[in-house]
């Protein structure tokens, strides 16, 4: 396989980073949405609460997922740094720059990702 040249790193980078603004201001916007439901009994129905506490719900799913990619994000961004961007971690040979341009966030190769999902 062919390694990534210069110019894909680059862009790949500039994704990487793209991404991890777009998921920082993601989890930023969580913050009160994921907050305690805390409704006027009086004055909110029952069907409100529970429409609240599902949406509330729905908010700690969305961060939970926005945490875990930008963890991902940003572990791809200390690979790059060291180098070992852009291989796969278990085999060690480089990833297809179009897996990367699809998931820059990879760390491992098509096959060897297939096998992880298998297992």
């Amino acid at each position: 396989m062919i390694q990534l040249t210069p110019k894909q790193k680059q862009e790949l980078r500039l994704v990487l980073q793209s991404n991890k603004t777009k998921l920082e201001q993601q989890l930023l916007d969580a913050e009160s949405a994921t907050g305690v439901v805390i409704l006027d009994q009086s004055s909110v129905g029952r069907v409100s609460r529970v429409d609240a506490m599902q949406q509330q719900s729905m908010a700690v799913s969305t961060r939970a997922k926005a945490e875990t990619s930008l963890r991902k994000v940003l572990k791809a961004l200390k690979r790059m740094e060291a180098e070992d961007f852009g291989y796969c971690s278990q085999c060690d040979e480089p990833i297809q720059f179009n897996r990367l341009k699809v998931q820059p966030q990879a760390s491992h190769c098509l096959k060897c990702q297939d096998q992880l999902d298998q297992a």
